[in-house]
């Protein structure tokens, strides 16, 4: 199938990949009187005492916001907001199809930080979770931090913190398959954007010491100038102040994990990795290597953001149960303790016995991910104290 080609057609037969359904019936006036005026007045004065029944009296308890500013669209780039929307409403049915919840795309025409903060907060009211989708770096992480200070309901970036949970996922369950401990993994993240930095910071929380992040300039150091959200980076990986390019951080190293450009891992930088090496090519649609190539080359588990090959490393794994399970306890956030919950939930699906070097997560429509995610992290909010059922 011509996916693009498919995809445009039926594009134009949909015209909107969602719609609002009412959840009751307007057949007559009483029907109208209940759900409208005059018996709607009821539940505004209960909520105007008790700000915590906007939660219970309408549906703010089961609603994200999916919002963009069009910075950073799927691999496409800085295509605008308004032509962003098909990723955001797309996003919006995965939320509903995979966790049963109900989404809403938003798309702003701003690139300001301060501008899209603003407009996020004044309307979050409206929401019980905020999902950031497609907002180019180093911005989105100040937006991200802004919202989090100011709102009271879970502010996630998908792009970040959905791609780590996965990953970590998938780097539990390889490193079993190799028989190695993440304390004494050297793991070599390539792009330092973004989905690199929060997978980095994921993977340093769920126990990896030995870390270094590569961008096309090479390994980050400490001293050298960044922006500031690779500089923070800097100050956390690569303690032996290690300098070069690429090849030179995968030399000897036990993970590869790329979220960066296509084609840009030679077999040789493969087969200067220490003994079965784990390889994660995520540049979407054409990874860092292909993986027949890798697999060739001694890579010992392979796996990228594709469906058409083994290991698919998807955020559809994440980001629906993770929402359920947060909503589910009205947390007031999403945090690390959560992420990691939600990392050992989804490499817990696949058992001892299943787990084989091209099975290490299950697959992206397994029934059981979303519950299993959401349980997980509605305990972990419990434990950490931003529950509020």
């Amino acid at each position: 199938m011509n996916y693009a080609e498919e995809s445009l057609r039926l594009h134009s037969e949909w015209q909107g990949k969602i719609e609002v359904v009412s959840r009751v019936p307007v057949q007559n006036k009483d029907d109208l009187s209940l759900a409208y005026t005059p018996g709607v007045a009821q539940p505004c004065l209960e909520i105007q005492k008790d700000y915590d029944k906007s939660f219970t009296l309408t549906r703010r308890h089961n609603l994200v916001a999916v919002i963009t500013d069009g910075t950073a669209v799927l691999g496409l780039g800085d295509i605008g907001p308004e032509a962003g929307m098909p990723v955001m409403e797309g996003k919006c049915a995965l939320f509903k199809a995979f966790g049963d919840v109900d989404a809403f795309p938003l798309c702003i025409r701003s690139k300001d930080v301060d501008e899209i903060v603003r407009t996020i907060y004044l309307i979050s009211g409206s929401f019980g979770g905020i999902n950031l989708e497609d907002i180019a770096a180093p911005r989105c992480f100040e937006i991200e931090r802004k919202l989090k200070e100011l709102c009271d309901i879970p502010v996630f970036h998908d792009d970040q913190h959905g791609t780590a949970v996965v990953v970590g996922a998938a780097l539990i369950n390889a490193l079993k398959v190799v028989k190695k401990d993440i304390g004494e993994a050297k793991c070599v993240i390539n792009g330092a954007g973004s989905a690199g930095i929060a997978i980095g910071k994921h993977l340093l929380n769920l126990g990896v010491k030995h870390l270094k992040m590569v961008d096309r300039f090479g390994i980050l150091c400490e001293g050298e100038q960044m922006n500031p959200a690779q500089e923070e980076m800097a100050k956390i990986t690569n303690p032996e102040k290690f300098s070069g390019k690429l090849a030179d951080a995968m030399k000897d190293a036990d993970v590869f994990i790329g979220v960066s450009a296509p084609h840009i891992v030679s077999q040789d930088m493969i087969r200067s990795m220490a003994p079965g090496p784990i390889i994660f090519p995520m540049a979407n649609p054409v990874p860092e290597i292909e993986p027949d190539e890798a697999l060739a080359a001694g890579a010992a588990v392979v796996g990228t953001g594709r469906s058409d090959h083994p290991n698919q490393i998807n955020n559809v794994m994440c980001f629906p149960g993770l929402f359920r399970g947060a909503l589910d306890v009205r947390a007031k956030d999403i945090n690390e303790e959560m992420k990691q919950a939600a990392s050992h939930a989804l490499a817990g699906l696949v058992s001892d016995e299943e787990l084989r070097s091209d099975y290490i997560l299950p697959m992206a429509f397994d029934k059981r991910i979303g519950p299993a995610v959401a349980a997980a992290v509605a305990q972990a909010a419990r434990d950490s104290g931003v529950a509020r059922l």
